[in-house]
Formats: structure tokens, sequence, C-alpha cells
């Protein structure tokens, strides 16, 4: 009756949300003060007041609740356009932008314009959930690459034996959702020269679709490397979901890079996929609200305390973890091979957790801490006590 392929896909639908509902169904239980609830990565500050008056400005503004092009205002896209070039010296213009309903609908068209059935996309582990769907939607086979045990960085070589001639794209995501890690330059830049090589051998292109909600998150002075300053075929995907803490707006864009071959035919494809699939516009209003704080980031000091705050009850309670350079999330070891076993114990000390099974990496589990500091230091008996089942 229904989607064969869609109802197949129920079962393994989103960890992240299961967990949440169970958060929801302890928090009924034993009071919301109670739980100590790490599943959802919901960005905890509200939006910089600067942006809140902005929202207000523009509200007013004759036009402002029509449709426009289907790219987005070309206002916004030329100043989009301005800053990329700004961050990356690539010479991007309002032509390389199209605005779009979040990240998911970005990487949604992004697949839709470059996927034939049966070609390859290469995902490194671990990885958003959902990427499998944003793939598979479109005829694409999700091909999974772990990275390097313990930082969680690229393995080049394991990279370079994945690839053959269905290979279409590579999804990068830096800092990684859900370990934290940011890619280094010299491991991007040691890519690009095996996909390259790859291109010239296969003689198709190979594109790199950076996936970017998390670009400005960052700490401890790292800097991430500008993917289209390194990739000749990059397509970025940024939202402002999690820079200005935003994600019910749906507010995002699309970056291709004017180096691509025939650029100007996948800009088409993109504003065509765009109108077809459904998503038609961005909102209007938050294109002209976003496009006034590029460079803002809101809940940048919050989010490093609290990781400090984490990481520091996780060693202490005797956890094995990496310090995340970025994001928001934390990926410690399970102290038991099978981590979704652990993650349901973790419920009866009212720990709400997410398996790295989920992210294409047993063994591991992942703690979103954008949440109060009242529930990160309350949390440390719950963590305790776990961590001694074991």
């Amino acid at each position: 009756m229904f989607s064969e392929r869609i109802v197949g896909s129920l079962a393994g639908g989103s960890a992240i949300r299961a967990m949440f509902e169970q958060g929801n169904i302890l928090k009924k239980k034993y009071g919301a003060e109670n739980v100590y609830d790490f599943a959802l990565g919901n960005p905890d500050p509200e939006p910089p007041v600067s942006v809140i008056n902005d929202l207000k400005k523009y509200a007013g503004e004759p036009g402002i609740h029509k449709y426009m092009a289907n790219a987005g205002y070309p206002d916004v896209r030329e100043k989009i356009a301005a800053y990329m070039k700004k961050e990356t010296g690539v010479e991007f213009t309002g032509n390389n932008i199209i605005m779009v309903t979040g990240a998911a609908a970005g990487l949604s068209i992004t697949m839709c314009s470059i996927l034939n059935p049966g070609d390859e996309v290469i995902v490194i582990a671990p990885f958003f959930g959902e990427y499998k769907g944003y793939v598979g939607n479109f005829g694409g086979k999700i091909v999974r690459v772990p990275s390097i045990p313990g930082t969680f960085q690229l393995d080049v070589p394991a990279i370079e034996k994945a690839i053959n001639a269905k290979t279409k794209a590579i999804i990068l995501n830096s800092p990684n959702n859900p370990s934290g890690a940011v890619y280094t330059e010299e491991s991007l830049k040691a890519l690009n020269v095996v996909l390259e090589e790859a291109e010239k051998k296969n003689g198709n292109a190979i594109y790199v679709v950076s996936d970017e909600p998390y670009v400005k998150i960052v700490y401890d002075g790292v800097k991430v490397p500008a993917i289209s300053a390194i990739f000749k075929n990059s397509i970025v995907v940024n939202s402002f979901s999690k820079s200005l803490a935003l994600p019910g707006e749906r507010i995002d864009y699309v970056a291709v890079n004017p180096a691509i071959e025939e650029a100007d035919v996948l800009m088409d494809a993109l504003i065509f996929c765009n109108r077809t699939l459904g998503f038609v516009n961005a909102p209007g209003l938050f294109q002209k609200v976003a496009a006034e704080h590029l460079d803002d980031v809101a809940g940048l000091d919050a989010y490093k305390e609290r990781r400090d705050a984490l990481y520091e009850i996780l060693i202490e309670t005797g956890y094995e973890c990496e310090k995340p350079q970025g994001a928001f999330y934390l990926f410690p070891k399970a102290p038991i091979e099978n981590d979704v076993e652990f993650c349901n114990r973790a419920i009866n000390h009212r720990l709400v957790l997410v398996s790295g099974t989920g992210f294409g990496y047993p063994g591991y589990f992942r703690l979103a801490y954008c949440v109060s500091m009242e529930t990160i230091k309350n949390s440390k008996e719950s963590f305790a006590a776990l961590r001694k089942e074991f």
C-alpha cells in the first residue's frame, strides 16, 4: 500500500529522535530537573539581541512576505558571496549562491542535482545518520569510511581505497557531528590529491559536499580550513541554525565553487530541485536577517564552559573521551562493546544518551552539551553510578 522503501526505513529511524522521546517520558515520570538529557543538539542560547532587533526591523518591510526569485533575494546572495570570497579567497558571486530552507534542504537539492541511480557517496564515520536518506532518496548509495579511532581525523588511505568509478561525491562534516573533530588542513590537502588522481583515472568529477552548520563553533584558537579554497569541485552547505541559534527558522545557503566545470548548469539544477522538491523559497524574512549577521555566533563562550565541565566529569568518573575542537558534542567510548545496550542501561540512571551505532560508529555514545550548566553538574553522580555497573 505504501512506499516499500520508506516503510522499510522506519525501523532504522533517527536514534537521536528516539532517545529524545525517551527523555520526555523520563521527565514526565521524574521531573525535568531530575533527568539529564543530552540527546538533542538543540542550541541552548537565545539568538543575539541584534538578530531579534533586525527581525523586528525587516518584519514590516514592504514585500518581505511575498515570493522572490527561487534562489533567494539577489542582495542577500551578493552579501553571502562577498563573505565567502573574504573567508576563502575564492571568487564567489551571487550567481554561485542559493538560499534554502535549512541544511537538510541544501543537502537534499545537492544530491538530487548531482546523483544518478547507483552513484556512490562516501561518508566519514561517525556521521549524521540522515545522510543516508539525503543520498538514498535520489538513488545513491552510501559508502562508509571510518575515521581514525581516537582522534576521528580523516583516514585518507582508507578513503582512497573506497573510491571507484561509481564514486560521485564525498560528504565532509567539520566540525564533526558527533565527534567535534575539526579535520586538519594537511589531511584535507592530502585528500584533494587523492580525489584529483581518481578524477583523472575514472574520467569524472568527484564533488566534495561540505556540511558546515558548526563551522563557527570552535574552541582553543582552532581554525577550520576553508573547503572551497582546497577543493575545486566543492559545494558548501552552510546553516544559521547553530551559529545564530535559529534551528526553528530553517535558513541556510548552498555555495557552488565557481571553478566547477559548468557551475552555471549545476546552479540551474539546484534551483530547479529547490522548486520541484517543494522547498520553493527560503524564508524571506530570515534571508534578510541572516545576511546581516554573517560574522556572528551565539553562545560560544557558554558552549566552551559546558564542554570543559562535562569533559571533566567524564574523565573523573572513568570514561575515555577525546576533547572536541568544535560543535557542541562529546563522543566518549562506551565501557562495553554494545553501545546500544549501554545507552539503554543509562536510562536507569536518568541519563539520556545517543548510541554511536546511530552515527555509523559503534562502541561510542554522543552527548549534546547545549544544555544548562545545572544539568551538566547534576549529572556527575549518575555518570559515576553508570560507570560502576561495568
